[in-house]
């Protein structure tokens, strides 16, 4: 099913971008390895301060084992739609540097660029996928027994885009939804000398 939500914009640009979105619900259909893999190869080419690449992907199959030990992680809303995604992804990020050890404080900045990456790539193999910061923080470290310089950013579920008639409220309606997004105005500000930054 193609994006019924794409957007207009102020400005032109890639449709990449405005194809992307968040959908919830997915298409029984399983996502090949190879597919997957070239997604994170697409999320390894991110910028990272001193080229760390500090991000981290655990992941699994529908059909793996493993699998409901991802979706148990999830707060319930998320994991009421999110355990029929043909993968789930904990994204994580390395807070030290490899070399010296140092806290490396744009760790979390730097997977996110990463996540981004990997959704655009997603989208372009005509793929969806949800970012979720919905889940239990100490029983993701515990299930995935992760030391302290590790730190889970967000879980991601991914598929073949499905039909919103297979979600209950709220989700459905949220799935069908306009999209908007902040006018640029509300976020930007050309600097001047003498101008002083309000709210």
């Amino acid at each position: 099913m193609a994006n019924p939500k794409i957007p207009q914009t102020a400005y032109p640009i890639n449709k990449l971008f405005t194809d992307r979105w968040s959908a919830r619900a997915f298409a029984d259909q399983p996502i090949p390895e190879q597919t997957l893999l070239g997604m994170f190869e697409a999320a390894s080419w991110a910028a990272s301060s001193m080229n760390e690449q500090p991000w981290l992907y655990y992941y699994a199959h529908k059909e793996d084992e493993t699998f409901q030990k991802f979706a148990d992680c999830l707060m319930p809303g998320n994991a009421v739609w999110a355990q029929h995604a043909a993968v789930l992804i904990l994204s994580l990020a390395r807070k030290t540097f490899a070399a010296n050890g140092a806290i490396n404080r744009h760790a979390l900045y730097d997977t996110g660029a990463a996540n981004t990456n990997l959704m655009l790539q997603a989208t372009e193999n005509g793929l969806t996928g949800h970012q979720m910061g919905g889940f239990d923080y100490d029983k993701t470290r515990e299930t995935f027994q992760l030391p302290d310089d590790l730190e889970p950013v967000v879980f991601i579920a991914l598929g073949y885009p499905g039909q919103p008639e297979q979600l209950d409220e709220p989700f459905r309606s949220r799935e069908t939804a306009p999209r908007t997004r902040k006018s640029i105005s509300a976020f930007t500000q050309k600097f001047e000398a003498g101008v002083q930054v309000t709210g």
